[in-house]
C-alpha cells in the first residue's frame, strides 16, 4: 500500500528568460512524494514541470489526474525494478500527461532505492563521473548575449548552445561570428525553436555553415515532416528534432516519424516525452537508424535535473548534454547538484533542501 502527497511550488527566474515564444520570469510546478505509510520517513520525490505553450499537459491536468487517481496507487506496493516501475506508471497515468509520468517515474525509482534522491545508481550518483555540458546562451538584448557569452568561454565551456530567433538573425550572427572568432576549435549549436519560416530557412542555414556550426535544434515549426524531412536532407547544418517528438507517444509513429525525416540528431527532454521509458525508446529507435543525441533539461528544479543527470550517467561516451539549467532560479531546491569546469557534478557529501 503506498500513499501520495503533492505540492504546488513556483519558481523564480535570476533574470527574464527569452525565448521564441516570448519571456519567462516564473516556472510553476508540482512535486509529489510517494511513500509507504508504515515507513512516512522513507519516501520518494518526483517533479511535473510543464512548460506553458510547449507541454501536452497542464498543471491543471496534473492536479485533476493526481486527484483522481490517488486510489489507484493506495492499491500498488513498492516497486522492486525499473521494469516495474514503467509498468505502474502506465497503470496510473495517460500517456498525455508526460510530465506527471516523469514526476511519477522519478518518485518511485526513488522510493525503490531508498528514498536518498537515487534514481539510478551509477557514477554520476557516487560523484565519480561528470557530465559534460554545453553553455546556454539566452536570447535578450545584444548587450545581454554578450555578456553571456564572455561569462560562458571565461568559464571554459567547450560547447556553447545559443538561441536564436528573438532579434535580428543578422544580429545573432554578429554574435555568433564573436563566438567563432574566440575559437575555431568551439562546438557551437544554437537552438531556433521554430523560429524560421520555410521560405527563408536555406538562405539561413547556408549562412551558418560558413561559421562551422555544430548543429541546429528545431529550424521550422514543429507538424511539417516533409519540409523538414527535405531540410534534413539537404541541410549544410546538422540537424536537430526537439518539439518535432513532443507529443508522439505511439511507439510505430515515433519509428515512421524518425525513419521519415533521417535528421542527424535528436533532443530527449524526459519531461516533455513522458519519462525515462519513453526517452529509452526513442534512444533504441535512434540508435538503431544511426541519429546521434543528446539529453536536455526543460527549465525544471533541481529535483528533475537531479533525475536526467543520473540518467545520463547510464550511458558511455557522453557528448555535451543540454543539463546546464540548475542555476537559472533564485529559489532552486539545494541540491547536491553543482556546475563547474563545465560539467555537471553530483556531490554526495552534501544535502538536499526539504520541500514537505
Amino acid at each position: 500500500m503506498l500513499k501520495l502527497e503533492y505540492k504546488e511550488y513556483t519558481l523564480d527566474f535570476k533574470f527574464e528568460a527569452g525565448t521564441s515564444r516570448g519571456v519567462l520570469t516564473k516556472h510553476s510546478v508540482i512535486f509529489i512524494k510517494i511513500y509507504d505509510p508504515a515507513n512516512p520517513e522513507m519516501f520518494g520525490l518526483g517533479e511535473a514541470a510543464p512548460l506553458p505553450n510547449l507541454s501536452p499537459d497542464n498543471l491543471d491536468d496534473i492536479r485533476e489526474t493526481l486527484d483522481s487517481r490517488l486510489s489507484r496507487i493506495e492499491k500498488m506496493s513498492v516497486p522492486t525494478n525499473e521494469a516495474e516501475v514503467f509498468h505502474m506508471v502506465n497503470e496510473l497515468v495517460d500517456v498525455e500527461i508526460p510530465s506527471l509520468r516523469m514526476a511519477l517515474e522519478t518518485a518511485l525509482l526513488d522510493l525503490m532505492n531508498g528514498g536518498k534522491r537515487l534514481i539510478f545508481d551509477n557514477g554520476f550518483y557516487r560523484g565519480e563521473l561528470h557530465i559534460p555540458i554545453n553553455g546556454l546562451i539566452w536570447m535578450g538584448k545584444k548587450e545581454f548575449m554578450q555578456q553571456q557569452i564572455k561569462e560562458k568561454l571565461m568559464a571554459g565551456y567547450q560547447c556553447i548552445k545559443m538561441k536564436i530567433g528573438a532579434i535580428d538573425f543578422y544580429e545573432e550572427l554578429e554574435l555568433l561570428k564573436m563566438l567563432r572568432g574566440a575559437s575555431e576549435e568551439l562546438i557551437i549549436r544554437v537552438d531556433a525553436n521554430g523560429a524560421f519560416p520555410t521560405d527563408s530557412i536555406f538562405k539561413h542555414l547556408f549562412e551558418l555553415s560558413e561559421l562551422n556550426i555544430h548543429s541546429i535544434e528545431q529550424p521550422i515549426m514543429p507538424g511539417q515532416p516533409e519540409a523538414m524531412q527535405l531540410l534534413c536532407k539537404k541541410t549544410q547544418v546538422p540537424i536537430a528534432l526537439d518539439e518535432e517528438l513532443i507529443g508522439i507517444t505511439n511507439p510505430t509513429e515515433k519509428l515512421d516519424l524518425l525513419k521519415l525525416i533521417m535528421p542527424q540528431y535528436i533532443i530527449l527532454k524526459p519531461t516533455l516525452l513522458g519519462g525515462f521509458g519513453a526517452t529509452l525508446e526513442w534512444i533504441s529507435m535512434a540508435k538503431s537508424l544511426g541519429i546521434g543525441w543528446w539529453l536536455t533539461s526543460a527549465l525544471e528544479s533541481n529535483v528533475s535535473l537531479n533525475a536526467i543527470g543520473q540518467f545520463a550517467g547510464n550511458f558511455e561516451n557522453l557528448s555535451y548534454q543540454g543539463l546546464g539549467t540548475g542555476q537559472l532560479y533564485h529559489n532552486n531546491i539545494d541540491s547536491p547538484l553543482e556546475i563547474s569546469d563545465a560539467h555537471l557534478k553530483y556531490k554526495p557529501e552534501q544535502s538536499w533542501g526539504e520541500i514537505f
